[in-house]
């Protein structure tokens, strides 16, 4: 089954000669259960196509349709509610907010959209996440690794149609960036969670079951594991 479909997504920034197509006419589409990791250099237009996938920045022109729905015809309010929904959003430097405790960072999209979350669950998460013994605490107060957990605890709390991970591993040595991906691993081939996974780390790559690579804004090589 389908759950994103990319139709000719362009993102253009600047005019004339100072012209960038940072996205260049990409079309693809992703299945239920999919783990899909985009690699390319710096620069190469990888973290621009993630957040125009994630509705997080509207695309010159082309659509994103996530679980058939155009999410670029919603207004911004009918977006952020949607994107607050149905997608996940990791990323490399957590975005926690730190005022927020654990258990509070994992539960705000729930509680901003007035949703009560089933405690039996955010239980069962949180000893997913070997944070149980964390809960209380600010994001001051963990490592780097525990931080990035909390941000996937966030990011799947609400069963979103897909999550999306901008190098969710970049800030971390190599124990903590091991433990990272085996927890989207898991959460991939456990509960179907499709994953669409940003980084410039081939080994980190090869583990999901396809590999777009993306060059000058354009997919110029698109395997499946």
């Amino acid at each position: 089954m389908e759950i994103l479909r990319v139709e000719n997504l362009c993102k253009v920034y600047g005019k004339g000669e100072n012209k960038i197509k940072a996205v260049d006419n990409v079309s693809f589409s992703v299945q239920k259960g999919d783990f899909v990791a985009i690699v390319g250099a710096s620069g190469s237009g990888k973290s621009t196509l993630l957040h125009l996938l994630g509705g997080v920045d509207r695309p010159t022109s082309g659509k994103v349709f996530i679980d058939n729905v155009d999410i670029y015809s919603l207004d911004n309010d009918k977006l952020a509610i949607f994107r607050r929904r149905e997608v996940g959003l990791i990323y490399q430097f957590y975005n926690l907010i730190p005022i927020l405790n654990v258990k509070e960072n994992i539960t705000l999209p729930s509680d901003l959209d007035n949703q009560k979350v089933d405690g039996e669950k955010l239980d069962n998460l949180l000893n997913m996440l070997n944070l149980k013994n964390r809960e209380n605490h600010l994001p001051n107060e963990l490592s780097g690794g525990q931080q990035q957990r909390v941000s996937i605890g966030r990011a799947i709390i609400n069963n979103p149609a897909i999550v999306l991970a901008d190098e969710p591993t970049g800030n971390l040595d190599s124990k903590a960036s091991d433990e990272i991906i085996a927890l989207l691993k898991m959460q991939n081939e456990k509960y179907k969670q499709t994953i669409i996974i940003i980084t410039h780390d081939l080994e980190i790559a090869s583990m999901a079951n396809r590999i777009m690579t993306i060059e000058d804004g354009k997919i110029i090589s698109d395997v499946r594991n």
